[in-house]
């Protein structure tokens, strides 16, 4: 009888520092950035919370974008809000 081989296929986990922004004491006149992550009514959801934020608490404007999959981060997106806009939210649908 030959051996047998058990391989392990997890991976040691990256450490990863993350700088986050600090919040605004206010949302008024901000721009806002929504992710939309492909689900079912994501979409619908987020832009309910957009118009809640303008109506509200006085946001200026939204940029909604939608990702390509829901569970991959989508680097362009991130960049392309970070960039353009004072805070995100990313929405899930289902």
């Amino acid at each position: 009888m030959g051996k047998v081989q058990i391989f392990d296929p997890t991976l040691e986990a990256k450490q990863q520092t993350i700088a986050y922004k600090l919040r605004p004491k206010s949302l008024h006149n901000l721009q806002v950035g929504l992710v939309d992550n492909t689900k079912f009514n994501s979409d619908k959801l987020l832009l309910k919370i957009a118009k809640i934020l303008e109506q509200e608490y006085g946001t200026k404007d939204h940029i909604i974008r939608r990702k390509g999959k829901a569970t991959v981060p989508d680097m362009k997106v991130i960049e392309e809000l970070a960039d353009s806009c004072d805070v995100a939210i990313a929405g899930i649908g289902d």
